[in-house]
This record gives structure tokens, C-alpha cells and sequence, in this order.
């Protein structure tokens, strides 16, 4: 029994790979993977039968020869390896008359474009730059050109008997259609944008126009938009220029400025306003390479397809990759959500929450908690290009650093404490051998006093100063790990009383101007709260300490490949998730009832999601809500917030008409809050309680809120009660 059902489960998912390669790569026409806009647009192929007929046979042949050779599956599923046959099979499929011979010409040249495209993306590729639609010009050049000399083909006449051709489609209701929308009064430049969409899949008429700008809509309002401003901006550039319009040129070139203004303004770069800019500066040089390359191949009655399309997108990207320094208002899409929404959304969630994700992570370097005596741009020292820097000490609960009468540097409650490596190195420097100074007599002469300097990158060193003499513990050119005790805290150097001094550097000498580099986790103690600091620099007064880790919330939140969670519902049906890891060695829970996926990153202080995909119905999707953002220590009434993509959480009503102004303006956020709320024992905790929250905020007004309960345990996450809209959900492990 179970090897049938294996098997009907394998079945089923190579079906589900094959749609997906045929599907999208309909889509991928538009830089898509959206499942009902690759179905609208199949569908209106299909206006001419025959057209959509050998477009069909073109990506099954593609998908077949993709499967059967072995190339990449998820290259092929998002349909980057299909598109282009798919062109080429509805290009030969509108000019030539059906007929076995034609049927063995499309399939050859399917095969011959597939190629192509495999090839271009191992060359064009390791310039990390996409193949666009060369493969598809190249393969119906070469096959439009060859088949001058087929007697066996003939050109098609079909174009003569459309009406007969959709009464046979759809009925009268398709043919009415039809002869309305092609009988609509519309300004001649409107009427050019839908014969330029139509032209796109070799059609020429309203109807199919109309419907890919209904598509286009509807998969992305941002895609929609950019088609309009590109057409546009053409249509006057052509008139500015007095250069001669027909509907020849819209017919077939117009399309051009489409794709030009959604690959650069939307699918290549994040939307933004300098996105936009450039795309509008860079679409006449798209009608000026039409106009001259016309000229060129009209000479060889060759038409030039979507060729000014491609040599702009790939000089412009090509020339990006030149730029000495990134830019978060001109950034490249790096990785493909195939929506300029996502692609939008997800970048500014990045950019906030891991702004400085390629940054070594710099801790405090001591145990327990210390104050900030001199913070950067301090009262005494600390000044100029040394400014970037911290001392620390300890204080009682009285606030005092010192006992007795503080004559004494014994009597200095941080003095002769352990001094920690604040993150994994190599010792690069020791300075030892110098005498505590007499307390408020500090030695001018060795200023910095007995110093280790630890490097962890070639950028990124710091420095640890005025400590004890004969206290270190590790040798220079030693590797030490972060926690790993390097010494103790002294006195000496320029130092009136025991501190510890602490800099980030670029450069592994003694004298080296200070960094101003922020620390990555650390807990600011207040009187009544705690705060949890995330990539920020320490302020004078605060008393600050490394995240102390609790093993309850460690042990629950740490989700190893392969281990299996099961949670039961209030309807007492289980659900499963497994922990996996990708090809990108990206961890992430799959859910086995939904296929839904968590992606999220663990490290030994924060555990933390960064993508979901899948149904938002999914209980998965709750869990990944819940526990969006964590930290592993336990401090009471700790509150941390985070900001969710917005895609994700937003009502889609509102966010649909967001979507058009998002790339200038975000009038719309979705925050998470999360509070440590009860611990049953400080010393040997049993059980932790856990709240958290979405809420969604227009301007600075709450549109809808949603809240989660989190009980860990012995045995993990026991159990989640979810709030949603006044609505009660369980599930208990």
C-alpha cells in the first residue's frame, strides 16, 4: 500500500512540474510567475487556434528535451528555459499554414532555441545578467530565413477568416466581443498600447491587448503602471523627434518600450524613484535603436523583434555592475521573487532588519553587566578621530563603582575582572609589562597602557586597553573565539581609575584611528524594563550586557535538518512540519499538509524568520507570524519589534492600490512586538510564556491587529494560541 502511494505521490509531482514548466514559462513572457496571468495569456493564443496550437507544442518539446537532458528543475519550473521556444513557436505558428511539415519545423526550432537559451545562460550568465529574449530572436531568424527555401510550407491566410476562426473558439459571444472591442473609439496612442501588448504574443488586435492589460493589472500594479510610462514616453519622443509613426511600428516595436520600462523600472531593479527616473531616460534610446536597427533590417526583410528591448536591458544592467559602491536608490535585484511587489516589499524589509547582515558581528567584551562610564564623542577623552569608542566599568546597586574609599585599584569593582574576545579572531598585537597607575594618576607616557588588539577581518579589528599587567591569557598570532577570556581589566596606560576601553579599527596598530561600528546584540538593563539593541552603539549611562542565553528557549528554538514538529489543532487533525535545509544552505520548516515553507536563520543569540511561501491559511504561516522574531535570553517584560513585508500581512484590498505609489511612498507598515511575560522559575525555568503581535498601520492608524500566546517548555514550543479577528486558534504539541 505505501509503495502505491508513494508512487501516486511521485506522479502527482511530476505533473505539478511539468504544468509549472508550461505555465510559467507563458508568464516568464512578462517576467511572471503568476499562475492565472499564465493562464489568461495561453488563453488568448489561442484566438488564433493554430498559433496557440504550435506555441503549446513549443514548450512541451522545450520541457520535454529540459527534463530528459537534466537540466536544472527550478530553472526549468519558474520557466526561464521555455519562454523563448514558446515565442518562437507562436512566431512560426501566426506565419505559416498549418501542416505536418510545419508541425516538424516547430518542433526543430523549439529544440534549436532551447539550446540557445541553455547556452546563453552559462555564457551571459556568469556576468550574473539574464538571456531576456535573444534566444527567441536568433532561433526565428535562423528558421524564418531557412524556410524561404521550404516549398512545403505555405503562409498563412488565416488572418482573413478570424471571425470564423473565434466563432469556432468561443461561440457569438467571442466573435461580439471581439468586433466591439475592435470597434471602440479610443485616442490613437491608447489603441497603439493594446495592438503593442497584442504584438507581443504575434497578435494583432484590441481584444488580445485588452485582456494581457487586464493580466497585467492584476498580477502586478507596479508592471502595469511601467508598461504605461515606457509606451508613453516612446510615443511623445517619437513626436518630439518628428519621427514617422504608423501602426506597423507600434504593431510590432511598440513592445519594445513595454518590456524595456517593466524589466528596468520594476523586475531587474527595485522600484524606486531613481529606478523609474533611469527607465525613463533610457526608453529613447530604445526608439532610437528601433528606428535605426528598422532601417538596417528591413534592408534583408528581416524584422527586428524585441532586439533594441535586449541590447538596452543588457547594457544598462552590464554597466551597473561597474559601480564602485552599492546603492540602496539604484539597487539590482539579486534574488528573483518574479513580482515587482515582492521584489519591492522584500527589500525593504531587508534593508531594515539586516542592514548590516554582511558586518562581523562585534559583541561586549565582558561578562555579566557594565556601564557605560564614556561613550563616543566623549566628555574627556574620546575626541577627534579616536571619538568611536567605550569605557566600561561596574557599578553596585547603589551605583557605585568602587568600595571603601576607592583609594585603591582593589578596591574598583571591575578591576582585575575577566576581559572577554568580542568575537572570533586572531590575536594581532599585545602590549604588556605596564604598571597600574596609582588611582587619578594616569601614565601620559604609555597612553593606551597594556593593550590586545584582535583581528577579525582584514577591515575589522578591535582594540581592549588599559589592562592588567601579566594578566593575558592567549599569545599573539593565537586564534581565540568569542567568550574565551584574554585577560583581566586594569589600571594602567591613561587611565585615572580601572576601566576598560574598547574601539573598533580598520588597522591592527596600537595608534589606529577609532571605527564608528556598531555592536550586534547586546541588553541595555533599565530600572523597570530591558532593551533589546540590535546593531546600535552603547550611550553613556546605560548598563549593558551580552545576551545571557536561557537553555529552555536554546533548546526550543533549535530546529536541526530533519527533525520532525507535529502540533494538533482545536479539530484534532496533526499537522507536520520538517526542518530542511536548500541548495543555498538556507534552513527552513516545510509544513507536509500545505507544502508551505518558513525560511528563517538561527544563531547563538537570535532566531529569527526571513521569507515565507505558501498558503497564508496554513497554520505554518501562524507559527512563522508568532515567533517572527526572538531573542534566547529571558528578560522580564522584554519587548522587541520588528517590521513584517508587507505583501505578507497586509489586507490585499488596501495593498492593491498601495502597490502603484510604493515605489515613491509607503503610507502603510506591519509591525511585530514580542514580550516576555513569565518565567515559573529565574534559577531552573520549566516553563516560559511568551506574547506577540501583528499589527497593521495606516499613516499611524490601526487597520486590524492579530496576537499569539507562546508557551515553551521542557519539551519545546508546547503550545499557540492565536487571536485572529476575534476568532480562537490552538495548536498544541
Amino acid at each position: 500500500m505505501k509503495s502505491v502511494t508513494h508512487a501516486f505521490v511521485e506522479r502527482r509531482s511530476r505533473v505539478n512540474e511539468l504544468l509549472d514548466i508550461i505555465l510559467n514559462s507563458y508568464s516568464q513572457i512578462f517576467f511572471s510567475t503568476h499562475r492565472p496571468f499564465a493562464l489568461l495569456i495561453m488563453l488568448v493564443t489561442f484566438i488564433d487556434f493554430y498559433t496557440g496550437l504550435f506555441g503549446l507544442i513549443s514548450v512541451l518539446t522545450a520541457a520535454v528535451a529540459g527534463i530528459m537532458l537534466g537540466f536544472n528543475r527550478v530553472t526549468m519550473r519558474k520557466g526561464l528555459l521555455g519562454f523563448n521556444s514558446l515565442l518562437a513557436g507562436l512566431g512560426l505558428g501566426i506565419y505559416f499554414s498549418p501542416s505536418v511539415y510545419l508541425l516538424i519545423i516547430v518542433i526543430l526550432a523549439s529544440l534549436f532555441t532551447f539550446l540557445i537559451s541553455v547556452s546563453l545562460q552559462g555564457v551571459i550568465g556568469k556576468y550574473g545578467l539574464p538571456f531576456l529574449s535573444i534566444p527567441f530572436i536568433l532561433g526565428l531568424w535562423a528558421f524564418m530565413l531557412a524556410t524561404k527555401s521550404f516549398e512545403v510550407l505555405g503562409v498563412s491566410e488565416r488572418g482573413i477568416y478570424t471571425l470564423n476562426e473565434l466563432y469556432t473558439l468561443g461561440g457569438t459571444n467571442l466573435v461580439k466581443a471581439y468586433e466591439y472591442l475592435n470597434n471602440l473609439t479610443l485616442p490613437d496612442p491608447v489603441r497603439a498600447y493594446f495592438f503593442s501588448l497584442s504584438a507581443i504574443l504575434f497578435q494583432y488586435n484590441l481584444l488580445t491587448g485588452i485582456v494581457i492589460a487586464v493580466g497585467l493589472l492584476s498580477f502586478s500594479r507596479i508592471a502595469f503602471s511601467l508598461s504605461l510610462i515606457g509606451f508613453f514616453i516612446a510615443f511623445g519622443f517619437y513626436h518630439l523627434i518628428g519621427a514617422e509613426v504608423t501602426s506597423y511600428d507600434y504593431s510590432f516595436f511598440g513592445f519594445n518600450y513595454i518590456l524595456s520600462s517593466i524589466a528596468l523600472g520594476g523586475f531587474f531593479l527595485i522600484p524606486s524613484r531613481n529606478a523609474y527616473l533611469w527607465m525613463i531616460l533610457v526608453i529613447p534610446f530604445v526608439a532610437i535603436l528601433t528606428i535605426s536597427l528598422n532601417a538596417v533590417f528591413m534592408q534583408f526583410k528581416i524584422p527586428i523583434y524585441a532586439l533594441p528591448f535586449n541590447i538596452v536591458v543588457m547594457l544598462f544592467l552590464y554597466s551597473l555592475k561597474f559601480r564602485e559602491k552599492y546603492s540602496y536608490r539604484l539597487s539590482e535585484v539579486y534574488f528573483q521573487h518574479n513580482s515587482p511587489e515582492k521584489n519591492l516589499y522584500i527589500f525593504l524589509n531587508n534593508k531594515e532588519r539586516f542592514r548590516y547582515k554582511l558586518f562581523t558581528p562585534i559583541k561586549l567584551p565582558f561578562f555579566g553587566t557594565w556601564k557605560v562610564s564614556q561613550a563616543h564623542d566623549g566628555e574627556h577623552t574620546h575626541k577627534g578621530v579616536y571619538k568611536h569608542a567605550w569605557d566600561f566599568i561596574l557599578v553596585n546597586q547603589e551605583g557605585k563603582q568602587f568600595k571603601n574609599e576607592g583609594d585603591y585599584p582593589e578596591e574598583y569593582f571591575c578591576y582585575n575582572k575577566p576581559v572577554i574576545a568580542p568575537e572570533d579572531g586572531v590575536v594581532e598585537e599585545i602590549i604588556d609589562g605596564i604598571d597600574d597607575n596609582v588611582i587619578g594618576q594616569p601614565n601620559l607616557k604609555d597612553n593606551w597602557g597594556n593593550t590586545l588588539i584582535i583581528k577579525h577581518n582584514n577591515e575589522v579589528y578591535s582594540k581592549l586597553s588599559h589592562l592588567k599587567k601579566g594578566s593575558f591569557k592567549v599569545k599573539k598570532g593565537e586564534d581565540v573565539k568569542f567568550g574565551q577570556i584574554v585577560a583581566n581589566c586594569g589600571n594602567s596606560g591613561r587611565s585615572p581609575y580601572p576601566h576598560l576601553h574598547f574601539q573598533i579599527q580598520q588597522s591592527p596598530y596600537i595608534g589606529s584611528v577609532t571605527m564608528d561600528y556598531p555592536l550586534s546584540n547586546y541588553i541595555v538593563h533599565e530600572k523597570d524594563a530591558f532593551q533589546l539593541k540590535t546593531h546600535s552603539r552603547p550611550e553613556k549611562e546605560q548598563l549593558v550586557s551580552n545576551i545571557e542565553t536561557s537553555d529552555l528557549l536554546v533548546s526550543a528554538l533549535s530546529f536541526i535538518p530533519g527533525q520532525i514538529l507535529e502540533f494538533k489543532t482545536e479539530a484534532d487533525s496533526i499537522v507536520t512540519w520538517e526542518v530542511k535545509v536548500n541548495e543555498y544552505n538556507q534552513s527552513y520548516l516545510q509544513c507536509k499538509n500545505t507544502d508551505a515553507k518558513a525560511y528563517f536563520e538561527n544563531d547563538q543569540n537570535l532566531f529569527y524568520f526571513t521569507y515565507y511561501e505558501g498558503k497564508k491559511k496554513s497554520e505554518l504561516f501562524y507559527f512563522f507570524q508568532a515567533l517572527f522574531k526572538l531573542q534566547k535570553g529571558y528578560y522580564q517584560n522584554l519587548e522587541i519589534t520588528d517590521q513584517y513585508p508587507l505583501y505578507l500581512t497586509y489586507p490585499k484590498a488596501i495593498l492593491w492600490f498601495h502597490d502603484f505609489i510604493s515605489p515613491f511612498l509607503l503610507l502603510i507598515r506591519s509591525q511585530y512586538s514580542v514580550q516576555y511575560k513569565k518565567i515559573d522559575d529565574a534559577i531552573t525555568p520549566s516553563q516560559i510564556q511568551l506574547t506577540s503581535g501583528l499589527t497593521n498601520y495606516f499613516l499611524k492608524k490601526k487597520i486590524n491587529e492579530k496576537s499569539f500566546r507562546i508557551t515553551i517548555d521542557r519539551d519545546g514550543i508546547s503550545d499557540i494560541n492565536i487571536t485572529d479577528d476575534n476568532r480562537q486558534i490552538k495548536l498544541i504539541r
